[in-house]
């Protein structure tokens, strides 16, 4: 990886982490057409720039974390699923991450979802004014592991799932956000122990270019968390299932009829 691929991947990763479009599925796809993908270190790097795509978040919300004891409780209660299934199904989720097929799939029915979740779900009845139940937030994070399939998308799939249980949508998307840094603070670090453990170590060149990764994720995703949550309040979904279905739609003819995709 050189560094101007470290920063086309890290752009992708800034716009599309708090988007409901898979970040993991679109970093997949560019690494796979810069012929990368394969690279131990590239698929570390996927991983460890969400760090800064986390920090936006934090600066963005730094007053909103500090609240009380009870909503740190909910937070942890919706990160509960991902951690017993990302850990029971690891092995699993290493071999759907090398398969660019999956990633088109997930993007195509995840597109139909999006255009149709709007009229699903049009009557929220909580709001900032009304507090989430902790069952709620559990079942937003059941949701939330639809997203360990490539092409899901993690803010997609919880956002939804804060729908499905009433939220109105600008409640959903800022719990995504909040559940986020836990989220993928845990997986960023088995990921790093993971790599540890195996005896992969780094070359000052790659610790560089993690640190460019990060802070370009971090700059792009501030904007787009900004631009995204008024654009959702205004639009709803449409637009994003739209953008699925034609990016699924075109990987899907390119592998079938151009140039089949390969990852490993």
């Amino acid at each position: 990886m050189n560094t101007l691929q470290a920063i086309v991947l890290a752009i992708i990763e800034g716009i599309t982490e708090f988007l409901p479009v898979s970040s993991t599925g679109h970093m997949i796809i560019a690494s796979s057409f810069y012929g990368i993908a394969q690279d131990d270190f590239t698929k570390l790097f996927t991983i460890v720039i969400q760090l800064g795509a986390i920090l936006s978040v934090l600066v963005l919300y730094f007053k909103r974390f500090f609240q009380t004891l009870d909503f740190y409780f909910k937070l942890l209660v919706a990160f509960i699923p991902a951690v017993v299934l990302g850990l029971l199904l690891s092995d699993v989720i290493d071999q759907l991450l090398e398969n660019p097929i999956t990633v088109a799939v997930s993007l195509l029915l995840g597109g139909i979802i999006l255009l149709k979740v709007d009229d699903w779900f049009n009557k929220p009845s909580f709001g900032v004014e009304k507090p989430i139940t902790y069952l709620q937030a559990f079942k937003i994070g059941l949701f939330q592991c639809l997203a360990m399939i490539p092409g899901v998308s993690r803010s997609g799939a919880s956002i939804v799932g804060g729908m499905s249980q009433k939220l109105s949508r600008t409640t959903a998307a800022e719990f995504s956000f909040f559940l986020a840094v836990p989220t993928m603070f845990g997986a960023t670090a088995k990921k790093c122990y993971d790599y540890y453990k195996a005896g992969f170590e780094l070359s000052q060149d790659q610790v560089n270019l993690l640190i460019i990764g990060n802070i370009v994720a971090f700059v792009v995703a501030l904007l787009a968390i900004k631009s995204f949550i008024g654009f959702l309040t205004k639009n709803g979904f449409k637009v994003f299932g739209y953008y699925r279905i034609i990016v699924g739609i075109l990987l899907l003819i390119i592998h079938f009829f151009i140039h089949p995709l390969t990852i490993i």
